[in-house]
């Protein structure tokens, strides 16, 4: 079992710390809280140096890295927060690794080379207001016309949402029940029947667009169909690589905040003395560094053992879940560490414990994961609806 990383993957890393350095990434990830507003440049930068789609084939413009390298690049961006990390984590584990691995040459040809330039981004639409942790409830129906489909429906808490230009909607084929009937479509943005609502006010993530999407007999070519009803599990298995990407969000803020507080304990002084000299200091300071490292080797395999191809079910939400959990603990200890300070906007902080918050929401909750990898244990299903 070999832990360590390659020579690329090191050379990468300090890549990023040294942009984040000539970028001043500290002071912007302070001024995209405060204003909520994208650094749109960023893309720019991001796809010259390769981080856009680093992942996706190499014949519409990706670089077939390994799902690990992106995990690292996004680890380590997301240090300075996860706002600044968002685009190399939607280009790479995000809905668009769905179209790279399962759709036509001609989505692939139409989508993904803006991706890797930075000019297109793909949102994945899955949440209902009846329809969250249960996908198989979609009420999102694609009817067949005659040319393609009709699109009818609302999605909620959409990320990326009306900044998007592609959006992987997933919605029922026709009557079939269960998630049998459960695909994917591209939908673009400026079909006619395509509507966003208001965007949402965060805890934290400020800067991320989320809204509600509107389909109101929305004609879909299908050309357009990128999962076809009955393939589901493919869905499902290419949204464990997001669950990664997710996990590696927090590890990249739960190394922040412990960054932060190491350099503060070893500043800030009280009785004379240093505040790392106490030993109450130093347990903390321990206790954040195992809990992240454990994550991080929970990540890493999950990640590791796909390879370039789709991780296991179970290690992805064991990942996750430790994960998602583990940030906001981290984030918590760091914040005690500073005292005062931590709660002061003059800190990091307070903002890196408001980003820790979403990421157990989002792309699964601890709930359903701890459902799905004791089935996994117990080698059956359990049946919520019961």
């Amino acid at each position: 079992m070999d832990f360590s990383l390659s020579k690329e993957q090191i050379m990468l890393m300090q890549s990023l710390r040294d942009m984040g350095k000539r970028e001043k990434f500290q002071e912007l990830a302070a001024q995209i809280d405060a204003s909520g507003e994208f650094p749109h440049y960023l893309l720019h930068k991001y796809s010259e140096m390769g981080l856009l789609g680093m992942v996706l084939s190499k014949e519409f413009g990706g670089e077939k890295e390994s799902s690990l390298t992106a995990i690292l690049a996004i680890e380590e961006l997301a240090k300075f927060s996860p706002m600044i990390a968002a685009p190399v984590f939607e280009s790479n584990v995000g809905p668009v690794r769905v179209i790279d691995m399962f759709g036509t040459e001609d989505q692939k040809r139409t989508i993904i080379p803006g991706v890797c330039r930075g000019e297109n981004s793909v949102s994945v639409c899955m949440t209902e207001p009846e329809a969250g942790s249960d996908l198989t409830s979609l009420s999102t129906t694609l009817v067949e016309d005659n040319d393609g489909y009709i699109l009818n429906g609302r999605k909620v808490f959409i990320t990326g949402g009306g900044e998007a230009s592609h959006y992987l909607v997933y919605a029922r084929f026709g009557e079939t029940k269960g998630y049998k009937g459960i695909g994917a479509v591209i939908v673009e943005k400026g079909m006619p029947g395509f509507t966003f609502g208001k965007q949402e006010q965060f805890m934290g993530l400020r800067g991320m667009p989320s809204c509600d999407l509107y389909f109101d007999d929305v004609r879909i070519p299908r050309s357009n169909v990128v999962i076809r009803s009955g393939d589901f599990g493919n869905l499902m298995l290419t949204f464990d690589i997001e669950r990664c990407g997710n996990a590696a969000m927090c590890l990249g803020i739960a190394g922040g905040a412990l960054e932060a507080a190491k350099q503060y304990a070893m500043e800030r002084k009280a009785f004379n003395r240093p505040i790392c000299e106490f030993q109450g200091i130093q347990f903390t300071l321990a206790d954040m560094a195992m809990k992240l490292d454990a994550a991080r080797l929970l990540v890493y395999r999950a990640a590791s053992n796909a390879g370039q191809g789709l991780p296991s079910i179970y290690e992805a939400s064991m990942a996750k879940c430790f994960a998602n959990e583990m940030v906001k603990e981290v984030t918590d200890k760091a914040m005690q560490v500073f005292g005062g300070y931590g709660y002061s906007k003059e800190f990091p902080i307070e903002r890196m414990l408001r980003d820790s918050r979403a990421w157990s929401i989002a792309g699964g909750t601890l709930q359903m994961l701890r459902i799905t990898m004791a089935s996994v244990l117990f080698g059956r299903r359990f049946d919520q609806r019961r």
